[in-house]
């Protein structure tokens, strides 16, 4: 059997009692997206809207988009293995480590991954020695944004700079901002008119904590996402996910409430881990890369917390782990059990 080679594994793993292998929004579902399923549940003997129309009307809303630039799915996963499945790229290129769903993706449809190798000596920032790598023989480029797992963010101009790039030789270009919304960063939505071969990737795993119920969506060009739509089921979405969805998004102050806790607890533990001796990188999202001089994945798991180990991202080893950001009792029952780790 295949590696699992994501965090949230707690069936393998019994006995777990806090996952902070998962970058779920620490305050967890809203309120309002519960109620929504809910709501609906006697709908769900009827077929879902194939072309969740209500909910492409709340996300054209949110994003400032047309109706017909969003393409949802069953999660970022199943529309990332669409993208790759109608353009079927030779070669592709994402960075190195990254999220390794791209690189899934692309080899199953009988396709090779480049890597533009992200350094730990500059602290895993994105350079421009990438630009250089995008040329005409380039399908399509996976570029995540911030980060998964090294939490890094690319400026907007940055970004405009690799989306012309792409332009001039013909690439698709795929940003990946499933964790966006926990950053300060800004959005390349509001550069799909001037770039035709961008999408953009979002999802409501993440920053809704709707992870078990698969939730997507596509923005870009109407002509691309029709050909990327034919690639997927007609029912992809479940119309609970679309409840669910409609009701997230209509939570008031979902994104303050959320960015306040994330960074409050992101400055905490950044704090109370260097004092531990771990070296924390510098990120902007809801979860933090770190690196000990001790394997910390076992010992922890012993004292039955799942953190994400990072030995299977190309380019880290067994001395890296990832936590997601939790709230600040749970934050603190993790310092606790890697101080007991290192010092007993």
């Amino acid at each position: 059997m295949q590696r699992y080679e994501h965090g949230g594994d707690i069936y393998e793993n019994a006995g777990i009692q806090l996952d902070f292998s998962v970058n779920t929004n620490p305050l967890g579902m809203p309120e309002a997206a519960k109620f929504a399923v809910v709501d609906f549940i006697d709908t769900f003997e009827r077929y879902p809207d194939c072309k969740c129309r209500a909910l492409r009307a709340a996300l054209s809303k949110k994003h400032g988009v047309k109706e017909n630039m969003i393409l949802c799915g069953n999660g970022a996963a199943d529309l990332i293995f669409r993208i790759c499945a109608c353009f079927q790229p030779k070669t592709a290129l994402t960075l190195s480590p990254t999220f390794s769903e791209y690189e899934r993706a692309v080899r199953c449809f009988g396709g090779e991954m480049r890597y533009f190798l992200l350094r730990e000596t500059n602290g895993f920032e994105l350079t421009d020695e990438v630009i250089r790598m995008l040329t005409p023989d380039t399908g399509v480029f996976f570029l995540c944004n911030p980060n998964n797992p090294t939490a890094r963010l690319a400026s907007m101009e940055f970004l405009c700079r690799i989306a012309a790039a792409c332009a001039a030789n013909d690439v698709l270009l795929v940003v990946d901002e499933c964790f966006m919304e926990f950053s300060m960063g800004q959005s390349m939505v509001s550069m799909l008119s001037s770039f035709p071969k961008l999408l953009v990737l979002n999802a409501f795993t993440k920053f809704y904590g709707l992870a078990g119920l698969r939730l997507g969506y596509l923005m870009g060009d109407p002509a691309l996402l029709a050909r990327i739509a034919s690639f997927g089921s007609e029912w992809s979405v479940s119309t609970a996910a679309q409840a669910a969805g409609l009701g997230a998004l209509s939570e008031p102050d979902w994104a303050e409430k959320t960015r306040s806790v994330v960074e409050e607890e992101r400055t905490y533990l950044n704090t109370e881990l260097t004092k531990l001796g771990l070296t924390v990188f510098p990120g902007e999202a809801n979860f933090l890369l770190l690196k000990c001089s001790i394997p910390l994945y076992d010992p922890l798991k012993k004292r039955s917390i799942l953190v994400r180990g990072c030995d299977n991202f190309t380019g880290l080893d067994e001395f890296f782990i990832r936590i997601g950001i939790k709230t600040r009792e749970k934050n603190t029952a993790l310092l606790c059990a890697i101080r007991e780790v290192l010092h007993g």
